[in-house]
């Protein structure tokens, strides 16, 4: 017998398990029986250990359910980003070599484009009809609720930008049969680092296509826990949740901090917290000042988390830990941590390098193994690509990071990409994209472009081609139109020159 859901829905059958917004109530017998269905339908689709599917789905209960329902299948899972264009969605359909794509009904306008541009992979639709898709829902209806007879274990594979700016599928070898009845990869890690159980009530603010909200969520579940799913983030609508449903664990990235410190003091005061024991945050960096922000205001209740999709290792720290050591992302708490230097010499205490984890399964990104061995080191350890010191207590500081990451929300953006995107245009000669500090986003892209001779007034064109190839996350809403890019003698792009031509005052920085 399977633990976590299956084990649950056996024991507590009617007991609640998933609530979206708060409404959407789904029990742990509900879900364990879409799994089950889910499962055996991915059986009549003709997918088999080790294929690939991707799903366009959201916020919404059959995420979770797919993501059991393929574990069972042997399956590899990608959540598509509710965010992206189409041609961003083709590219991660296409590079995860997708047998089948599950698009939700909420994303009908999305789905014709991409089956335009795949006729030869698989679409099913779930919840609303989809015109011009096959409607899943009725092969759903005739499949069983109950497991199937052989199942194997499958796994996630979330995808992370890499070094060049295209997103990178993270794939491990699936579990073998032995651990069929063992707790998820996905979701034992987090169990036992974060002491979930059937106690946990849980707040998740985020999309559920990031590694770190669906593992979460999946994690609580498992644990015989609830979790209670925002579909859309609204600071003052967590806050009542967690007051109305009794929440005692919740999961935030710093932008979602300062949304809630900026809504009137009256909602501020309003909120109870009386069950609200702790508050997980990560991500992106979380500056001192808002950060102590958070802890007068909600007590010494966080806990702040240093990992990536990549699954490599994993820091915590907590309040009276921070407290002593204002900016430390923590100790490791999975994972054994090394800082190297340039020829992968490990550092001592204090000194600065590339940080990097041992003791782990290894990580491949699918089917590019350079890309890998920019992430692995000559002894085998692995990097989420970042560059900082530890103590001599071993608590980690972040410094720097090795590529030229933005991280606008709690989100990887990358310069490559959207520069890519933007040069696409005929009427760009080329473009340099940076991040700047942003009161809200705690980042946000700025794009320098240079139009080709004789295009005239090339903004208004510009903003609408921006819009139709990039999702909302990676459009610079700042342009400047230059007349030429700094580069170097070797014609690389000096970014930290880019920054030099911004107006006196742009971004934004903690006082």
């Amino acid at each position: 017998m399977h633990p976590g859901l299956r084990e649950w829905a056996l024991r507590e059958p009617e007991r609640p398990a998933l609530l979206i917004d708060g409404s959407d109530r789904q029990t742990f017998s509900q879900i364990e029986a879409r799994a089950n269905r889910f499962a055996h339908a991915l059986r009549a689709e003709g997918l088999v250990r080790g294929d690939h599917m991707a799903v366009l789905v959201g916020n919404s209960p059959d995420i979770v359910a797919l993501c059991w329902g393929a574990y069972r299948s042997g399956v590899y899972l990608t959540p598509l980003p509710t965010t992206l264009t189409a041609a961003e969605i083709q590219y991660l359909v296409d590079n995860c070599e997708a047998r089948l794509v599950i698009v939700h009904g909420d994303y009908a306008e999305t789905a014709p484009e991409l089956v335009r541009r795949f006729p030869h992979i698989a679409f099913r639709s779930i919840g609303l009809p989809v015109q011009g898709i096959e409607d899943w829902e009725p092969l759903l209806s005739g499949q069983p609720a109950t497991p199937r007879p052989d199942e194997s274990p499958g796994s996630l594979m979330m995808y992370s930008s890499g070094t060049t700016g295209a997103p990178k599928g993270i794939v491990r070898p699936l579990p073998g049969d032995d651990q069929a009845r063992l707790l998820p990869p996905f979701a034992r890690d987090l169990v036992e680092i974060f002491a979930l159980d059937a106690g946990t009530r849980y707040l998740s603010t985020a999309p559920l296509y990031h590694a770190a909200a669906l593992r979460f969520v999946l994690a609580v579940i498992a644990a015989g826990g609830l979790a209670v799913v925002m579909r859309k983030f609204d600071a003052t609508r967590a806050l009542a949740l967690i007051d109305d449903h009794g929440l005692t664990l919740s999961q935030w990235v710093p932008t979602m901090f300062r949304r809630l410190l900026e809504l009137p003091n009256a909602a501020r005061t309003a909120f109870g917290g009386k069950t609200h024991r702790r508050a997980v945050h990560g991500a992106a960096p979380c500056s001192v000042a808002l950060k102590r922000a958070m802890i007068d205001w909600w007590g010494p209740i966080l806990q702040e988390y240093y990992s990536g999709s990549e699954g490599v290792g994993l820091t915590l720290i907590d309040s009276a830990e921070w407290m002593q050591r204002p900016g430390s992302v923590g100790r490791a708490s999975k994972g054994e941590l090394h800082i190297l230097g340039e020829d992968d010499q490990e550092l001592g205490a204090e000194e600065t390098g590339r940080v990097f984890f041992s003791g782990l399964p290894q990580f491949q990104y699918h089917g590019e193994p350079e890309k890998t061995a920019t992430r692995t080191s000559r002894q085998g350890w692995q990097s989420f690509g970042d560059i900082g010191h530890v103590d001599e207590e071993g608590f980690l500081y972040l410094s720097d990071r090795l590529d030229d990451m933005i991280i606008s929300g709690g989100v990887n953006v990358y310069p490559q990409e959207i520069e890519a995107a933007i040069e696409a245009a005929d009427f760009v000669a080329e473009c340099g994209v940076v991040g700047v500090p942003d009161p809200h986003f705690e980042e946000r892209p700025v794009a320098f472009v240079v139009p080709r001779a004789g295009e005239g007034d090339v903004l208004p064109r510009l903003q609408e081609h921006i819009e139709r190839t990039l999702g909302r996350i990676k459009r610079p809403r700042e342009i400047h139109l230059v007349d030429a890019l700094p580069v170097s003698p070797t014609g690389k792009l000096l970014r930290r020159r880019l920054r030099d031509l911004l107006p006196r005052g742009a971004g934004y920085s903690e006082p």
